[in-house]
């Protein structure tokens, strides 16, 4: 079996096959909630928060690694591995919070996909959340009629669409090159400011992205033993991740720009439904549609993915196994409620996304801890050089949400 793989996986072919747990977890990276949070950051501040999305990417693509490599050497996901080596008290709080941080993740992506079907055919709010719920239990069906390939070919297809529909509006107005220079230069303009960095830092480094990646590595490769098919496929997986952020990373950055050049000072365009009207306006309706078109391709892929990580962390930290489907089912209420209650859509994606950048450290630390650990990982565990990078990534996390939490509580 192994010298088949080994094979397979010198072949330009054999190696694309093995691709693809990262473009689902990536899809996790162009959610709605980063669409509300990168536009709202562009059209408030133009380039200034340019840099946070840069290094909250790069981070990204560390951290998405490790999940995946931690999946592949234990043959477990990162919840499981940590439903082992906690008590009951601490597993049942950790897990709380990590369905918190579930929740707000469903609540953003059912919120964007029902702006895009009300941008794009007028529903109501909350009839566009009830589509999208339906239509996302299709995708999760796809997965468990067709296999986990089948449903990755269908999210990438969806990435591929989010991509063109995001940034088809640069090649209208493209953004200027001495505001992007000095947007990558670190610095805040007020409380409010900080309050968006952690929004955009939680849409992009996203906890149940985290978990999930995991998951999809052993689910797809299996537990790899040490040895030369391990050490390929860790290389596939480093490539996995790479290509796969790198996307999310140009359609994040892209949102960015979009909105820094070309809505900046516009009334209304720190919303989507504003952003969406100025960008119809000024750069023509073809590009207007395939805006939409990718916020609903966004909120129905991410909302899939998101139901597929809520089950993994409910299967690994409570050892309870609820189907996907009805999961989907259960969890698409509150943010049908919030619709039809006439909360602020996005508004409550901003808020949804800071949400989340609270639960990073919950993923992040214990992941570093884990995959340094030669108990854990055996030879297979985090080098000096990437470890201090990763702890490097925590300190920033916490110092970042702890900021926002001082100007919060001072304001």
């Amino acid at each position: 079996m192994t010298q088949v793989r080994d094979v397979t996986v010198r072949s330009v072919p054999g190696r694309a096959m093995l691709l693809g747990p990262a473009f689902v977890a990536a899809i996790a990276y162009v959610d709605p909630g980063n669409v509300a949070a990168n536009l709202t950051a562009g059209a408030r501040y133009g380039y200034l928060l340019l840099w946070v999305l840069v290094a909250a990417n790069v981070m990204a693509v560390l951290v998405q690694y490790q999940s995946a490599k931690l999946g592949l050497v234990t043959g477990r996901s990162l919840p499981d591995v940590l439903g082992e080596r906690l008590s009951r008290g601490p597993r049942l709080g950790y897990w709380a919070q990590a369905e918190l941080v579930a929740a707000a993740t469903d609540v953003a992506e059912v919120v964007g996909g029902a702006i895009a079907l009300h941008l794009l055919f007028g529903l109501p709010l909350w009839l566009g959340g009830v589509v999208v719920g339906l239509v996302s239990l299709a995708l999760l069906a796809t997965q468990d009629r067709f296999g986990q390939r089948r449903f990755e070919h269908v999210i990438v297809a969806l990435l591929a669409v989010i991509t063109l529909g995001f940034l088809a509006g640069l090649v209208v107005s493209p953004p200027d090159a001495g505001g992007m220079a000095a947007g990558l230069v670190p610095r805040f303009e007020g409380t409010d400011s900080v309050l968006l960095a952690a929004s955009m830092l939680g849409a992009t480094v996203m906890p149940h992205a985290i978990y999930v990646h995991s998951a999809l590595a052993r689910d797809r490769h299996g537990h790899a033993e040490p040895g030369p098919w391990r050490d390929r496929l860790l290389r596939a997986t480093r490539w996995d991740v790479g290509i796969a952020l790198v996307v999310a990373g140009v359609v994040n950055i892209g949102l960015l720009l979009l909105a820094a050049a070309g809505l900046r000072g516009v009334p209304g365009t720190d919303s989507i439904e504003g952003a969406h009207a100025a960008i119809t306006s000024a750069l023509g309706p073809v590009v207007g549609v395939a805006f939409a078109v990718g916020l609903l391709a966004s909120g129905l892929a991410s909302t899939s993915v998101g139901a597929y990580a809520g089950a993994t962390i409910m299967a690994g930290l409570i050892h309870r196994r609820i189907p996907v489907l009805v999961r989907r089912v259960v969890t698409i209420i509150p943010a049908v409620v919030l619709l039809a209650a006439g909360a602020d859509p996005t508004w409550t994606l901003v808020v949804s996304q800071v949400v989340l950048s609270f639960g990073i450290p919950f993923a992040v630390i214990p992941l570093v801890r884990l995959t340094r650990s030669r108990d854990v990982m055996g030879e297979a565990r985090t080098g000096a050089r990437l470890h201090a990078a990763l702890v490097t990534v925590c300190v920033l996390v916490v110092g970042l949400n702890a900021t926002l939490l001082a100007l919060l509580v001072a304001g």
